[in-house]
């Protein structure tokens, strides 16, 4: 289990290292590091995902390990309260940064070995804290930096724990 401290309270996920063996130990290894420590949710849209893991309150971003391949086709779907790894349009492009689904996701689900059907690699779950998510896909929005959907007061994940 992880426990993501956030100015907004705890939020606790469950990893499915079964399923995700290689995302999950990925996000362990920076949780390990103090990595995700005064990090922040730099992309919020309700209805769709709250995304963090890669930037600092003052827009920037933090260097990363190597990327992972992606275990999109784990079986695992993109469902509301499930944690996914974030990546760019390549395939196996994901580092640090992670969302969590705040709808059902079903487009962002494996379909096939392409890039176009890839999808995104759920590894696990919150499973204490879904109001503290709640709270946090509600904040206000804006651009910043050149990126959009950024929080206009910070959403800070003081640090992150293995519990």
């Amino acid at each position: 289990m992880i426990k993501l401290h956030t100015n907004f309270g705890e939020i606790t996920l469950e990893l499915d290292e079964e399923k995700a063996p290689i995302t999950a130990a990925n996000f362990i290894e920076y949780v390990k590091d103090g990595f995700y420590d005064n990090t922040i949710f730099h992309r919020v849209i309700d209805g769709f995902m709250i995304q963090g893991g890669g930037f600092t309150a003052d827009m920037q971003q933090k260097p990363t390990n190597a990327t992972i391949k992606n275990e999109a086709n784990n079986g695992l779907q993109n469902k509301t309260y499930t944690i996914a790894m974030a990546r760019t349009p390549a395939p196996d492009s994901a580092s640090s940064q992670f969302f969590i689904n705040v709808s059902d996701n079903d487009f962002l689900n494996f379909t096939a070995p392409t890039s176009q059907g890839w999808g995104y690699a759920v590894f696990g779950k919150v499973v204490a804290g879904t109001e503290v998510v709640d709270q946090i896909k509600k904040v206000k929005t804006g651009s910043k930096n050149g990126h959009q959907d950024v929080p206009l007061e910070p959403v800070i994940i003081e640090r992150a724990e293995i519990v």
